[in-house]
């Protein structure tokens, strides 16, 4: 448990949410997950030291990226930093690739079911297929 002076270098977690631009829910489950870890200050609310901005801003960078919350951890060394610029190890390397795959995978199976609906669209009205707003 932290101190009297808990305050100066630690965020509460509604603060970390507000600074990230993600859910309070969420930075829960990245602890649960074991990408970021938390205090308690007196009042048993959960606290993070201040640099935990960068890492979760990385952690959804890499989420954005495709990546999953297993597949972050393998750049757990590198939260805290800039990843985007970072030299990917050989374990990084190899897990985005793995990732890469399975999203072209999935992008060729969505492409395939969108042009099956096309086609059955087509033939029950001709050419009148307007783009849904």
């Amino acid at each position: 448990m932290i101190g009297v002076a808990w305050e100066v270098g630690w965020v509460r977690i509604g603060e970390l949410a507000k600074a990230t631009g993600t859910s309070a829910r969420a930075l829960r489950h990245y602890e649960q997950a074991g990408l970021i870890s938390s205090e308690r200050a007196p009042n048993g609310y959960r606290i993070y030291d201040e640099r935990a901005v960068v890492r979760v801003r990385n952690i959804r960078y890499l989420l954005a990226a495709g990546l999953t919350l297993d597949d972050v951890r393998v750049f757990l060394p590198c939260l805290d930093g800039d990843v985007a610029a970072a030299p990917p190890s050989d374990k990084g390397l190899r897990v985005a690739l793995e990732r890469l795959a399975v999203l072209n995978e999935r992008i060729a199976a969505q492409t395939e079911a969108r042009d099956r609906l096309k086609a059955a669209l087509r033939e029950k009205t001709g050419d009148r297929i307007r783009p849904v707003a």
